[in-house]
């Protein structure tokens, strides 16, 4: 739970007792909200610390600034189905209802700002470009839904693998390499796999030289479309 108080000259967020200082709206937050004078807190959270639990009042709309975020259901028989990761810039938090139907985790050390989810509401209803954009985040939201559901209804193991790091290379590479975040048990988790699998589709990726490990968690593309060709 988020506890805000405000004032004339700023905004500071209490979560489980500790204090995080106001921050101006920026990036997709300012694209979105920044003409309407809102401001967002940051607040950092330790690796696999939660950010929010499932079913919990879905009160803030979150954006990464550092590090990376999982959401997560934990299915009936205790298993973690993971529906999406979280990256710098990534917005998240955006619920239909009046809960979160996800949990979400720092996936390592993370900073994050958030903004009532009441304010932005609220701009919606008097700004059509606020609402506009607002829908835009919601139907991207939407999209990837859908085509996690297609991976993981229709694609065999190898295919979701490739799939999963020709997303990670979009969104991560620097200069050719991406540095996951994420350990292969939250990969499994994402792609519907086991860890075990996961770990023998990358070696034989590695081993037909379609990709280059430097570090545990670090990944070189060395033929993008040979990866391509395997994402049907």
């Amino acid at each position: 739970m988020l506890t805000q108080t405000i004032n004339t000259q700023a905004i500071n967020t209490q979560v489980r007792g500790k204090i995080a200082p106001a921050h101006p709206v920026t990036d997709q937050f300012g694209a979105i909200t920044g003409h309407v004078g809102l401001v967002a807190t940051e607040f950092s959270y330790r690796k696999d610390e939660e950010i929010y639990g499932e079913d919990e009042p879905a009160e803030y709309v979150y954006q990464v600034i550092t590090g990376a975020v999982r959401s997560y259901k934990l299915l009936s028989d205790g298993r973690r189905q993971i529906g999406a990761f979280h990256l710098p810039g990534d917005v998240f938090g955006l619920e239909s209802g009046a809960t979160h139907r996800l949990a979400a985790e720092a996936i390592i050390d993370t900073t994050v700002r958030l903004v009532k989810r009441a304010s932005l509401e609220k701009a919606a209803g008097v700004d059509v470009q606020v609402a506009r954009k607002l829908w835009a985040m919601t139907a991207s939201e939407l999209r990837h839904a859908e085509d996690h559901m297609l991976l993981l209804g229709r694609k065999t193991a190898m295919e979701r693998v490739a799939t999963f790091l020709l997303e990670m290379d979009r969104r991560l590479a620097v200069a050719g390499m991406m540095a996951l975040p994420m350990c292969r048990r939250d990969i499994g988790d994402y792609l519907g796999l086991t860890l075990e699998t996961v770990s023998r589709a990358l070696s034989q990726l590695h081993t037909e030289g379609i990709l280059g490990f430097s570090g545990a968690r670090q990944i070189v593309l060395r033929n993008r479309q040979r990866l391509h060709n395997l994402d049907p």
